[in-house]
């Protein structure tokens, strides 16, 4: 006979356990009614998962193709976020995507686990021991995944299956709510059809725009409100702030998206090809001519041109293209027929292009033609966080060539990513993760599983005071600003040149500019 009193305390259990669901789910029913930021809504989510079953760690990932994107997480280093996680690498996420149903993995699963290494406060213990996933459905169809971790191998013995998938039914719904509000923000049809227009035309190795800082996402803003004209467009930055991605970015969100788009370096190719590669040219026209030839406006014809370091194009190239940005009329060198093009154009540049106007190295008109509507991308040390954000994109993609089941930073590591000022930006500090992923795999005599990178690996020194090199002294009164600077990047060239030994190559590639650049930047100051 079955004890009455055990079978009392276990309803009371039960009971008092759906109460407890009960408690925790209200709130997030209740969120549905409200309007609030996608990133906060599942912010609570993950916070209410992780009361209700305890984990070390929880993430909501978008199914986008075929990778995984973070949206949110929690108990997870930052940089998670700014990872991409292709299927095909991980066999624990495929596997989850291919079950209807909740998928725990066994603690002795010689599967990778994605978030070996990421989980924080781990200490000495990097692995992840208990792993439970869920796929997401959405209409029928495959959304995302939800998933639980823990360092314990027995952290969900106890797991109550019906709480679980009352929490996942009611994810879904906020999934749902979320995408359903972010639909209706879109203020008309043919905004959705853009949309899609880039959905389809994104593929899955073009590289998307990572940050959540203020700067980042005003830039953004101004993305998607010049993206929809036919505005020239203007992008300044410093070196290695991703002009070329903002430049792709308002592409892709354009009606042209599904045109093409053409780039040209202006600064990579010697002033007598510069023409010739804008325009084309016809057979004969000058030696080595030996066929016609269309130039990049041809080729962009219904889509975009962008002209990354337009201010180092010759004046002589600078009039011929302020025709065809006036008419839409070109001709090829040699010929005396005219070309109609439908080109919008998009142009980047680091210099201060009034200042070259005001210094005779730049068209006026042409610089007013080209800055209908400027944008500023900002510097890598003004956006914050974003540094772990883009490192863990970078990280993500290095582990994956690698070939390594983790590649994590280190507290000290990411210390330093934030205190460091960047002078080459999110280009340096691709570079920099690359560099050091390989040193610091090559420094282990066995192949490690996960592999951490610290402060040490970047090399770096001190981050807190590094800053720009000082400019010489000046006697302010003697000279103006634009002596000064000229002056300062003079000293610049001339002690990079010492250092490589006269080599103009070596001297380039140290100061972080095209050899072609460089050139034309000595000539000016007077050192060729």
């Amino acid at each position: 006979m079955v004890d009455s009193t055990l079978v009392q305390k276990t309803a009371n259990v039960v009971a008092m356990t759906s109460r407890v669901v009960l408690d925790a789910l209200v709130p997030l029913i209740e969120d549905l009614s409200q309007e609030m930021p996608e990133a906060e809504r599942y912010r609570r989510l993950l916070s209410t998962l992780r009361a209700l079953f305890p984990s070390d760690a929880a993430a909501l990932l978008r199914l986008d193709g075929d990778t995984l994107v973070p949206l949110a997480i929690d108990g997870l280093s930052s940089d998670t976020l700014g990872r991409r996680f292709l299927v095909r690498d991980h066999p624990r996420f495929a596997r989850i995507l291919a079950r209807p149903e909740p998928t725990r993995f066994p603690a002795h699963s010689s599967l990778p686990d994605p978030y070996d290494g990421l989980v924080t406060h781990a200490g000495a213990h990097l692995e992840v021991h208990d792993c439970l996933g869920s796929p997401l459905f959405i209409g029928g169809r495959p959304w995302g995944v939800l998933t639980l971790d823990a360092l314990d191998p027995a952290r969900f013995d106890g797991l109550d299956m019906a709480s679980l998938q009352a929490f996942l039914s009611l994810t879904a719904a906020t999934v749902s709510v979320a995408e359903r509000i972010e639909r209706l923000a879109r203020s008309s049809e043919a905004e959705r059809q853009r949309a899609e227009v880039f959905r389809q035309a994104s593929g899955p190795r073009r590289r998307e725009m990572i940050g959540s800082s203020a700067q980042h996402k005003h830039l953004l803003e101004e993305i998607g409100t010049v993206a929809s004209s036919d505005l020239t467009v203007l992008i300044t930055g410093e070196t290695g702030v991703g002009k070329e991605l903002v430049a792709s970015e308002i592409h892709a969100r354009s009606p042209r998206a599904d045109k093409p788009l053409v780039s040209l370096n202006c600064a990579a190719l010697p002033d007598t090809l510069v023409e010739s590669e804008l325009f084309g040219h016809v057979r004969g026209a000058f030696s080595g001519a030996s066929a016609d030839r269309r130039g990049k406006f041809e080729l962009a014809d219904g889509g975009t041109l962008f002209l990354d370091e337009v201010g180092e194009l010759p004046l002589a190239v600078q009039a011929k293209l302020l025709r065809v940005l006036q008419n839409g009329q070109l001709q090829r060198i040699g010929s005396d027929s005219e070309h109609r093009v439908d080109v919008r154009l998009i142009a980047a540049t680091n210099r201060d292009l009034a200042e070259e106007v005001r210094a005779g190295r730049f068209r006026a008109d042409l610089y007013h033609r080209l800055s209908v509507y400027p944008l500023v991308v900002p510097p890598l040390r003004e956006r914050g966080r974003d540094v772990l954000l883009l490192a863990g994109y970078f990280l993500e993609e290095n582990r994956s060539r690698l070939g390594l089941l983790s590649l994590r930073l280190s507290a000290d590591a990411q210390a330093a990513l934030l205190a460091y000022r960047w002078p080459g930006n999110v280009r340096e500090l691709e570079h920099l993760i690359g560099r050091s992923a390989l040193k610091a795999l090559s420094a282990h005599r066995e192949r490690p599983r996960i592999l951490t990178l610290t402060a040490a690996d970047f090399g770096i020194g001190d981050t807190a005071s590094i800053a720009p090199p000082s400019a010489p002294a000046v006697d302010a009164p003697a000279v103006g600003l634009r002596e000064a600077v000229t002056a300062y990047e003079r000293t610049l060239v001339l002690d990079a040149l010492a250092r490589n030994q006269q080599n103009w190559a070596s001297t380039a590639r140290e100061l972080g500019i095209d050899r072609a650049n460089l050139n034309r930047l000595a000539r000016r100051l007077g050192l060729k």
